[in-house]
């Protein structure tokens, strides 16, 4: 892999874990403000407030696995698969309930587009990453021994 594309891949993880982080602490540290900004008003329900931060841990737990690949190749590969089932999981089940329910308030339908492109971006990196190391084990199997 060439040093853009080692650089290309790390933005992407970078930029994707910081918004999994992001959105996830806030979530938890101040969902009522978080939710706000959508037109929620969970400051009078304790078991709403209960179960958004559930997944909100999870998402924190995904946000840090993939900026894991930002610092450690070795781990890029798993860091952009979960990048990709985590915001293409989001995006995909946001189009399903507009399907269903109907659309909501406009911050998450445009969240929903964020989700899915960056997931489809994410995805395709890991694939490219799967070919490339494919491709370097057909190489490495192919060479004379010495």
């Amino acid at each position: 892999m060439n040093s853009t594309s080692i650089y290309v891949t790390r933005g992407l993880l970078l930029a994707s874990g910081l918004l999994a982080t992001g959105i996830a602490a806030t979530i938890l540290a101040a969902p009522d403000s978080f939710y706000a900004g959508y037109g929620i008003d969970i400051s009078f329900n304790v078991s709403l407030a209960n179960e958004l931060k559930a997944p909100a841990g999870a998402l924190l737990v995904a946000g840090l696995l993939m900026l894991v690949g930002v610092v450690k190749p070795e781990y890029e590969v798993t860091s952009l698969a979960v990048a990709s089932v985590i915001y293409l999981s989001y995006g995909l089940s946001r189009l399903l309930s507009i399907a269903v329910d109907g659309f909501p308030h406009s911050a998450l339908v445009n969240a929903a587009m964020l989700e899915l492109a960056l997931g489809a971006v994410c995805l395709l990196g890991f694939v490219r990453l799967r070919m490339n190391a494919k491709c370097s084990r057909d190489a490495r199997g192919r060479e004379e021994p010495a």
